[in-house]
């Protein structure tokens, strides 16, 4: 079994969340998308946790800053994709589409989602029903297109949309109440997103992430994967 922890980092700026899992049977830690030391360092002193892992979705600051001050205090190697090896800090795993990566006996599949960057990948934990998702999926949106094409992110939205419905999601920021509107007009303020809209809004009036949520219910409430083909995608992404 996987232990999730979401640590909340750069609060009020971007609202980024990193990870820290825990492998119960073997004890092994890993960080993913550390945006910056001290939130992350702190949680682990709490939990009395030393990652040896730090597992990056894709190359932004806001998702590596906390990299090598991580890597140094933890004396824990950095995983990413292939592609990013040259702009991911103190890379030292390079890792394919497709890879498995062993994290203690939970394993994660690899999935290159290129379009929000070439480079960005996907954590797949099959059998923990875990996603992190970094900038590529976040609820009710999807990340803004800085390096890939259309076809590119359409072809990560397909990806992601072969994934089982009861697999948990768990993005780079808390974007839920940005993306509340747009969401509500797509589906014409359906009974599925103003449920959804509910349940993260008393989560995030107690102080916690709005999900995480099922890719079922994504598929239902979130525009950008309810497209029915990429002309339909493009439009939606206003292009």
């Amino acid at each position: 079994m996987l232990k999730i922890d979401t640590i909340l980092c750069r609060p009020g700026t971007m609202n980024n969340y990193a990870y820290l899992l825990t492998d119960q049977t073997s004890g092994i830690s890993a960080v993913v998308d550390p945006s910056e030391p001290e939130p992350v360092i702190c949680r682990c002193r709490e939990l009395n946790i030393t990652p040896a892992y730090i597992l990056n979705t894709h190359h932004h600051f806001d998702h590596t800053d906390g990299n090598l001050e991580l890597k140094k205090y933890f004396k824990a190697q950095i995983a990413g994709h292939a592609k990013d090896a040259r702009r991911i800090p103190g890379i030292d795993i390079l890792l394919n589409d497709g890879d498995t990566f062993a994290l203690g006996d939970s394993q994660a599949r690899i999935i290159s989602v290129d379009g929000h960057t070439i480079g960005h990948i996907l954590w797949y934990f099959a059998k923990d029903k875990a996603l992190f998702t970094g900038d590529m999926l976040f609820n009710l949106c999807i990340g803004g297109l800085f390096e890939g094409t259309i076809s590119q992110m359409w072809e990560s939205i397909c990806k992601i949309n072969a994934l089982p419905d009861d697999t948990l999601f768990y993005p780079g920021h808390e974007y839920t109440r940005h993306s509340a509107r747009e969401a509500l007009l797509f589906s014409n303020h359906s009974p599925e997103v103003t449920a959804y809209l509910e349940h993260a809004r008393a989560r995030l009036e107690q102080g916690l992430p709005a999900g995480p949520y099922t890719l079922g219910e994504e598929k239902k409430c979130n525009p950008y994967l309810s497209a029915g083909n990429e002309a339909e995608f493009a439009r939606r992404l206003g292009c």
